[in-house]
């Protein structure tokens, strides 16, 4: 077994010694290990857990996909019933600490919360995922299903050199898995009640590249059409006229299930949201109230990223667009690929896919979703747990695809409104809220992976 060691001042500030690991303390030091995507670096992340592993004298492997993209997994036997996996990704997208209050690569303590890249997205959830682990290697002996947690690469950038390598090349890691726990889902409290949204699905991501072909020219003398007039009247075209509104199954539920902590005309289009899409202005006033909600409606393209000429007095022979595309999980990618096409064809444009997934919905009546409902029932006497709809994607897609039953979820509590800086600045969790998370995802763990 390959061994790694922490630096001395990770260890310092870790403690790491079996049963005396404090989570914040975790979280601090795993926040400073840099993983930021790109380029990741993720064994660091495999080092930092291994080095736990070591401790505990727990037996993990681990593997890198590319130099520096590392992946580990463990596993705890346990009874004959189908093994639950505790997913993870260690990768951060990159932060800029001229926009936070604290360094964003240190743990910062500050008003009762942590801040740091990572604390939500993802690590602080791994840290969770680490402790429930440990307590399961420490009872062992009370499991009935085998328990794996699994760290993986480059989430942030489509896993690829992660979760979708590792089924490909270590597709024993998941051998008898049928439950899994992922990012994706959180709480929210609102007054006297919580509300816990559980990830069952998530809009499929259908990334298309753009081209566009012309005559070139002098900026001086200015052509009736070129590659990039006709590139702009084709998004032009895709701006103003978006994908019909459509309501599924997962996203009614949802809607719903919102509608039950509302009153007067939101209460009433939210518990109808088939007939209020209909209504003039209701979709236009969700999208500028709610992007995510609205997202859920239809499918999206988001032009991000526009690439023409070098110079600025050439008008260039080719353009070039490239588009995030989301689509609801109830049509094939080529199905939508074709609809896009019908919207950008008439202005002689070629279309090239760069990414796509497959669309795939877990079960509400699953062991794990009960176990999720039945310990934030007795926890919080108040509070619903809704299946959800993502509008971004996971790792879970991967496992959805070979019929894992695969749920994002983080016990964390938020109240609502409260800022989080996903992906933004001065990303941070509550440090009370953060410790009780960590119990309430072992409450669940216990309910679904221990004997009676």
């Amino acid at each position: 077994m390959k061994q790694f060691f922490l630096p001395l001042f990770l260890l310092a500030a870790v403690n790491i010694f079996a049963k005396d690991l404090d989570p914040i303390n975790v979280l601090q030091a795993f926040v400073e290990v840099d993983t930021v995507n790109p380029p990741g670096n993720e064994t660091n992340a495999v080092n930092f857990y291994a080095n736990i592993f070591d401790q505990y004298g727990i037996e993990y492997k681990t593997a890198e996909s590319a130099p520096g993209r590392g992946n580990i997994w463990a596993r705890i036997k346990g009874g004959n019933l189908p093994a639950l996996m505790l997913l993870q990704h260690t990768d951060v997208v990159p932060s800029d600490e001229e926009y936070w209050e604290t360094n964003p690569m240190k743990g910062t303590l500050k008003d009762g919360y942590l801040y740091g890249r990572g604390v939500i997205d993802m690590k602080g959830l791994g840290v969770a995922h680490l402790f429930a682990f440990l307590d399961a290697f420490e009872n062992k002996e009370k499991l009935n299903r085998d328990i794996v947690f699994m760290a993986t690469a480059d989430e942030e950038a489509g896993g690829f050199y992660g979760a979708g390598w590792m089924l490909e090349n270590h597709p024993e890691a998941f051998e008898g898995v049928e439950l899994l726990l992922n990012e994706g889902g959180s709480g929210t409290t609102y007054g006297e009640k919580q509300i816990f949204s559980v990830e069952v699905t998530q809009k499929v991501p259908v990334w298309l590249r753009l081209k566009s072909e012309g005559s070139p020219g002098h900026g001086s003398s200015p052509q009736t059409s070129s590659a990039v007039t006709q590139l702009i009247e084709a998004l032009n075209n895709l701006y103003d006229n978006p994908f019909n509104a459509r309501i599924i199954p997962p996203v009614d539920t949802y809607f719903k299930a919102l509608a039950l902590d509302m009153d007067g005309e939101e209460q009433r289009a939210f518990s109808n949201l088939s007939l209020a899409i209909t209504k003039d202005n209701f979709l236009k006033s969700l999208q500028d109230s709610s992007p995510s909600w609205h997202a859920l409606t239809r499918d999206t393209c988001s032009i991000t990223m526009l690439e023409g000429s070098s110079k600025i007095n050439v008008v260039p022979p080719v353009a070039f667009a490239e588009v995030d595309c989301r689509m609801l999980p109830d049509r094939t990618v080529a199905e939508f690929i074709q609809d896009f096409n019908e919207r950008v064809a008439p202005f002689n444009i070629q279309t090239e896919l760069i990414m796509a997934f497959g669309p795939a919905v877990s079960s509400t009546t699953s062991e794990l979703f009960q176990a999720i409902e039945k310990v934030t029932k007795k926890e919080y006497p108040n509070s619903r747990v809704i299946p959800a709809v993502s509008t971004g994607f996971t790792d879970s897609h991967f496992t959805r695809e070979i019929g894992i039953e695969s749920y994002g979820f983080n016990p964390m509590l938020f109240e609502s409104g409260e800022f989080r800086g996903v992906h933004g600045n001065n990303e941070r969790v509550k440090i009370e809220a953060y410790n009780r998370s960590i119990k309430d995802l072992q409450l669940i763990i216990e309910e679904v992976a221990y004997k009676d």
